[in-house]
């Protein structure tokens, strides 16, 4: 018979209260885990959302009553040297541009920075989002909203107006942004009119330092096949690509096609 010594008894009880230890630890990391990954997945989504759909409500009432920020109709004052100030752009001439209407309505618009401004509308996503100024992570796209990248035009206006949003949390805007097709309509709502264009190139992937593709005249310095080589007006979404990463962007480009005055607009 095997005699246990008392050295032995108590390196035993260490060790379970070693191995019971670890496993407590073990079990504690893996709930903070898998609280940060619902925080993450869920909780910054519906947070996001909500704020996004407030927002939209909170403009659309603004318009209604005609108390804006802003100090005229739309256009592209303030976008940080994008040369749309002050330009002289015209909705009409926008429009006639694509062959939509021969209007002639000059605007300016004061755009702030992190401020939502505009409505972006995707009928095949069922997506209906703000639009502020900036790309911030903190002060834009996590709240839900779509980011204008300072230095592009306005909507309407001759050049390009590119927008950036999340695939994946806060809100994830963008995230069935693969299902676009060609001729899918996307709808930009501002407090003087709305502007269609149609989805008219895709680039499924490309590097996330692909600056041609917001661009004046938008064209992948990467993947020069995509893009365009005349100027026209443009608009520009970008997201990142695969899901759940930020190594890569995936573009969809639209042709302006129609303007439509607000109703009260003149």
């Amino acid at each position: 018979m095997r005699v246990v010594g008392h050295g032995e008894r108590r390196w035993r009880a260490r060790r379970r209260r070693v191995l019971w230890t670890g496993g407590e630890l073990l079990v504690t990391v893996g709930v903070v885990l898998m609280l940060l990954v619902v925080h993450q997945l869920w909780w910054t989504n519906r947070e996001a959302r909500q704020g996004a759909e407030r927002k939209v409500a909170a403009l659309e009432r603004e318009w209604g009553s005609g108390q804006s920020n802003g100090s005229g109709d739309d256009g592209g004052g303030g976008t940080g040297g994008s040369g749309a100030a002050g330009s002289g752009s015209s909705a009409g001439s926008s429009a006639g541009a694509s062959g939509a209407g021969r209007r002639q309505t000059s605007y300016t618009t004061r755009v702030v920075a992190s401020q939502a401004y505009a409505i972006l509308v995707i009928p095949r996503l069922g997506l209906r989002v703000p639009i502020a100024e900036g790309v911030s992570k903190p002060k834009v796209l996590n709240h839900g909203y779509v980011g204008h990248y300072r230095g592009t035009q306005q909507p309407g206006q001759a050049g390009n107006f590119a927008l950036a949003g999340h695939r994946n949390t806060h809100g994830e805007p963008f995230r069935y942004l693969p299902r676009l097709r060609r001729k899918d309509t996307i709808e930009v709502e501002t407090e003087s009119a709305t502007y269609t264009y149609a989805v008219d190139q895709i680039l499924p992937q490309t590097s996330s330092r692909d600056s041609g593709v917001v661009r004046a005249v938008p064209r992948s310095i990467v993947k020069p096949s995509y893009g365009y080589k005349e100027p026209g007006y443009y608009i520009t979404l970008t997201t990142c690509t695969p899901e759940f990463t930020s190594r890569y962007r995936m573009v969809v480009w639209g042709k302006l096609v129609s303007m439509r005055p607000r109703a009260g607009t003149g």
